[in-house]
């Protein structure tokens, strides 16, 4: 574990953090085992009802720690194995998932958002997926969630061409549930968390599972981007971008 990934329970809500604000909440691969472990033993306490995932007052998060993403890149060429491990542990969750984004959401920052139930957002939360312009694709399921949440122009626009939104547009489209101002995102999330595990929890697991259809079909998707994205990031293009990103970075 991490003290980079903070777990607390309170009642019926366990909240997992991301816990990094100086590096803007850049996910390190001890992070993502930390958040989908997190998520997988939350059924071994049975007072849990609800999910609250959760970043710093400024920051939601920054997409993946750009070292770990160079590591990849030289090495192996594929996504680590505690970044699939979190995003299987997203697909196949049967609790709710709430999401309190307050700041920047890059890359898996607004992807994860897709697996959620219910998202408060800042009225300064900014959502981009730049994987194309780093000569990658998306991840986490996305290419098939997006679609169906905001439609096929819009999702590729935030996805294949890389334009940002902020958060009143992606409320109109279908990401996010609220916008509040940042003071208040926190307590707002907490409290749909909250309603939620008030719930029948077996009519919400049933009509859960109704409305998310197969979790096997998103695992699936994850495992097809993951080889396309394996071969990407081995790609000329994918190194070329990076190379100028790492001396933008300077």
């Amino acid at each position: 574990m991490t003290d980079l990934v903070v777990i607390s329970d309170d009642g019926p809500v366990r909240t997992v953090r991301m816990n990094r604000p100086d590096k803007k909440n850049a996910l390190t691969l001890p992070m993502y085992d930390a958040m989908a472990a997190g998520i997988e033993n939350a059924p071994q306490n049975p007072a849990l009802r609800c999910l609250l995932i959760a970043g710093a007052p400024t920051v939601f998060c920054a997409g993946n720690d750009i070292g770990d993403f160079l590591g990849m890149a030289m090495g192996a060429g594929a996504l680590g194995v505690p970044i699939l491990r979190f995003l299987y542990a997203l697909a196949r969750c049967e609790l709710p998932l709430v999401a309190a984004v307050q700041g920047n959401a890059v890359g898996v920052g607004t992807t994860m958002l897709m697996h959620c139930d219910h998202v408060v957002a800042a009225d300064n939360a900014r959502f981009a997926t730049p994987f194309v312009g780093l000569g990658l694709v998306p991840e986490a399921a996305s290419s098939l969630l997006a679609p169906r949440l905001m439609g096929q122009a819009r999702a590729f626009e935030l996805l294949v061409m890389g334009r940002p939104m902020d958060a009143e547009q992606a409320k109109a489209a279908g990401l996010i549930n609220t916008v509040v101002t940042a003071d208040a995102v926190e307590a707002e999330a907490m409290q749909a968390a909250r309603a939620i595990a008030s719930l029948s929890p077996q009519g919400v697991l049933a009509s859960r599972r109704l409305m998310r259809g197969s979790s096997d079909e998103i695992v699936a998707r994850i495992d097809e981007e993951a080889e396309l994205f394996k071969t990407r990031l081995k790609s000329a293009e994918a190194r070329t971008a990076f190379e100028a990103f790492m001396t933008r970075k300077k």
